[in-house]
């Protein structure tokens, strides 16, 4: 058996013509849905992911605000942008680019953003509301997940699914995500991480493994049953010779030996990576029809 490859990129394609569609159809009402990203500092990762979304944002006809700042600015001032953005009309989503540098306080300025702005779904009150079944900005990768297994024909409901590992960002709430009573979930949840005895023992028995551990190999084909859907999250720099950057992008998972194992399979790059973007422009759309009062 070789695993079926899941392709990210049209699948986020084929979403993404669809939103174009919703924003062309708000523009006759004279409605343009805005993004307002912060970006502090300038990590490369970071500035390169940022400009990726803007460019996203133009594509399907988003206004993207672009605000840089230096690394070196105090807290305080990082707040009145976000103040600012939060009274702004134009501006229905506002994205503050994460890590921020060592010396601020991620959780204040998370608590700053106007839950109803919150695209990324990383406020308390949007994670309160998701973890309790109401309806709230999904946090965008671990939707990206749900929507690749969905519109690759998996099915959810029921399903023995093992999550390795349990960030704030990925793990945590694609687990609250997937036991939801809801067309998104139904499944049976085992989240795994770095304290988990036997790791094997739980991917084995999994209908459907996720890994977001952040650590290459970390899912070998022997971890896995004959027929698992894999979805790889993890993406790390691997040094290879052959690049001109010197590196390469792999996952979490040992993708040549594990696809000729599973049924899907997920790849680095390619695979969650387009989602993550497509589901901050969802949001920032869905937001500017709840501002308008076209949805409830």
């Amino acid at each position: 058996m070789t695993a079926k490859i899941i392709d990210g990129k049209q699948i986020a394609a084929d979403m993404r013509a669809k939103l174009r569609t919703d924003v062309a159809d708000l523009a006759k009402k004279g409605i343009v849905p805005g993004l307002g990203v912060i970006l502090v500092g300038d990590d490369p990762a970071s500035k390169s992911y940022v400009t990726a979304k803007q460019k996203a944002c133009e594509e399907i006809g988003i206004y993207s605000e672009d605000n840089r700042l230096s690394a070196s600015i105090p807290q305080n001032q990082l707040m009145a942008h976000i103040n600012r953005l939060n009274k702004d009309p134009k501006i229905h989503g506002i994205l503050t680019q994460l890590p921020l540098p060592r010396h601020f306080d991620e959780l204040e300025m998370l608590m700053a953003i106007d839950p109803a702005k919150d695209v990324d779904g990383f406020h308390p009150v949007n994670v309160g509301k998701m973890v309790t079944g109401q309806k709230a900005f999904l946090p965008c990768t671990p939707h990206g997940v749900v929507q690749l297994l969905i519109k690759s024909g998996v099915k959810i409901e029921g399903a023995n699914v093992v999550i390795v590992g349990r960030s704030n960002i990925v793990g945590k709430p694609l687990a609250n995500i997937l036991i939801q009573k809801s067309p998104l979930g139904n499944a049976t949840v085992t989240v795994c991480h770095t304290r988990t005895k036997n790791l094997a023992e739980h991917t084995k028995r999994a209908d459907i493994v996720i890994a977001a551990a952040g650590h290459p190999n970390t899912i070998t084909a022997g971890m896995i049953k004959d027929g698992a859907v894999v979805i790889d999250v993890g993406v790390n720099r691997v040094e290879d010779s052959t690049k001109k950057a010197g590196y390469r992008l792999v996952g979490d998972v040992d993708f040549e030996n594990v696809k000729e194992k599973a049924s899907l399979i997920t790849p680095v790059p390619g695979g969650v990576g387009p989602m993550t973007i497509t589901m901050l422009l969802y949001n920032t759309v869905e937001s500017a029809k709840h501002a308008a009062g076209l949805l409830k």
